[in-house]
């Protein structure tokens, strides 16, 4: 029995061997094609959500977020713009960060904007809670939900931030 468990435990240290072996062949390019195109992918991904859904509000009514969003310019400016330019501003602003990030042009003052954007996308939550929240502060409303979901947006342009001057994903290869 001896010679049987000796030779049993063999052929798993060679087969994990083996599929460690195959497991770093296989592994070690996908970490490293990752990291290489990450930030690429974040970057177009976010371009293509913003300019979306900045183009979206050019059009009257076409926009799921224009009734919140004039509402939330209006309570910021003290209502001083009209819905009708507020709605038209904030397309351009949009617009332009989806650009930016698609062509990667102007990074640092684009991601300025998108952080900008963000603030006012937030206030929302705490401007109409009763329109963002079922029950305040843990069961928000649809509207709610799509504000929440910005902070991955806050963090897509964190990650595309810290490579602005170089900076880069390096996978550990070991």
């Amino acid at each position: 029995f001896a010679s049987v468990n000796l030779l049993t435990t063999s052929k798993k240290v060679i087969n994990m061997k083996f599929q460690e072996e195959f497991y770093n062949k296989l592994d070690k390019p996908i970490t490293t094609w990752m990291a290489d195109n990450a930030i690429k992918f974040l970057r177009i991904s976010l371009g293509i959500i913003f300019f979306w859904f900045g183009f979206l509000k050019f059009f009257p009514g076409v926009s799921s977020a224009e009734g919140l969003a004039t509402k939330t310019i209006s309570v910021m400016t003290f209502e001083l713009l009209q819905p009708s330019v507020s709605i038209i501003i904030l397309a351009a602003w949009e617009t332009l960060i989806g650009l930016g990030l698609l062509f990667n042009k102007f990074i640092r003052e684009i991601l300025f904007l998108l952080f900008l954007q963000m603030i006012g996308t937030m206030l929302p939550l705490f401007f109409f809670p009763a329109e963002t929240f079922k029950m305040f502060p843990f069961v928000p409303t649809l509207e709610g939900q799509y504000i929440i979901k910005n902070l991955i947006l806050i963090s897509a342009g964190l990650a595309i931030g810290a490579t602005v001057r170089g900076g880069k994903i390096v996978p550990n290869t070991n």
